[in-house]
C-alpha cells in the first residue's frame, strides 16, 4: 500500500474508540494514547479515522508513491 497510519499524539484523548473500530486489530493503548502495534494488517478503511472525535487519527498518502 502506498498509505500509512498517521497519529497525532498531542490531540489523543484516549478514549479508545479507534481501537474499537479497527476490524483487523492494527491499533493498541500504550500510556493512554493510541499506537499503531501492527500497520502491515491494516487496510486502510478509514474506519479509525472516522470514529476520531479528536481528529488524532489519519491515513495519509505516502509522499512520492503514486
Amino acid at each position: 500500500m502506498n498509505k500509512k497510519l498517521v497519529i497525532n499524539e498531542k490531540w489523543c484523548k484516549g478514549c479508545v474508540v479507534c481501537v474499537a473500530f479497527c476490524p483487523k486489530d492494527v491499533l493498541e493503548m500504550k500510556a493512554d494514547k493510541v499506537v499503531v502495534k501492527n500497520e502491515s494488517a491494516c487496510i486502510y478503511c478509514g474506519l479509525c479515522e472516522l470514529r476520531c472525535p479528536d481528529f488524532a487519527i489519519h491515513i495519509e498518502k505516502e509522499e512520492g508513491k503514486k
